[in-house]
């Protein structure tokens, strides 16, 4: 801290305005890929974000270490563009079953609108060690706050929350497991609406079996809102 005779360093506005520079390229980088991803799949070139943006395909790399950094921050940002819409049906309002179906149609819709977007997440992800760490860590960041849905239900019911992450982490898995799944297969012997209704139905029996072995009966009918008070 300067004291009173001293003056605090003064700010050079020209290194502000270029780091504002910089971060609305960036921005504009990220953006052109994921509409090159939309237009071309998963498999593209920096090249063809450079011509996006309208800069030598250099110009790319100076905002991102290689091209490792530059596949990361394109998931992050695909990753925005999901949770924008995902991530208010994480705070569910409704009946049980309905905040469930919610959150189903909306993460199956988001897929449905961006299909390469979604196929980019997972692409080239296995050949780095441990995978991507900004998915793993969104997958991580859903099932806490479904973990605190269910911790939320256990406290109220006088019940040891401890199961709660792992019920959380259970759900999670079983949802991406399966969606991968069913995007892998080429013959598609499920509708996304078929899918949806199955995803619904297998969330509420692992939550309602596993509340059950603990001695709390829940109504797929009561309102979120009513289970949390009751």
């Amino acid at each position: 801290m300067p004291t009173a005779n001293e003056q605090a360093p003064e700010v050079d506005g020209r290194s502000t305005r270029w780091d504002a520079h910089k971060a609305q390229r960036r921005l504009q980088v990220l953006d052109a890929a994921l509409a090159v991803i939309e237009q071309h799949g998963p498999d593209i070139g920096v090249k063809q974000i450079a011509d996006r943006v309208g800069v030598p395909r250099p110009v790319i790399y100076r905002h991102f270490q290689d091209r490792a950094d530059l596949d990361e921050q394109i998931r992050a940002h695909v990753i925005g563009s999901l949770m924008a819409e995902l991530a208010p049906t994480l705070r569910p309002d409704g009946t049980v079953t309905e905040a469930i179906r919610r959150a189903v149609d909306t993460y199956l819709g988001w897929i449905d609108r961006h299909p390469r977007l979604h196929a980019f997440l997972g692409a080239h992800t296995r050949e780095a060690t441990g995978g991507s760490r900004v998915v793993a860590s969104t997958k991580t960041a859903i099932a806490v706050e479904a973990g605190k849905l269910f911790a939320a239900v256990l406290t109220r019911f006088g019940k040891d929350p401890d199961l709660a992450p792992s019920l959380a982490v259970g759900v999670v898995g079983f949802v991406d497991a399966t969606v991968n799944r069913w995007l892998a297969d080429k013959r598609r012997p499920l509708s996304s609406a078929r899918l949806a209704e199955f995803l619904t139905v297998s969330i509420w029996s692992l939550m309602s079996g596993n509340l059950a072995a603990l001695g709390v009966a829940i109504d797929p009918d009561q309102t979120v809102a009513e289970l949390l008070d009751a």
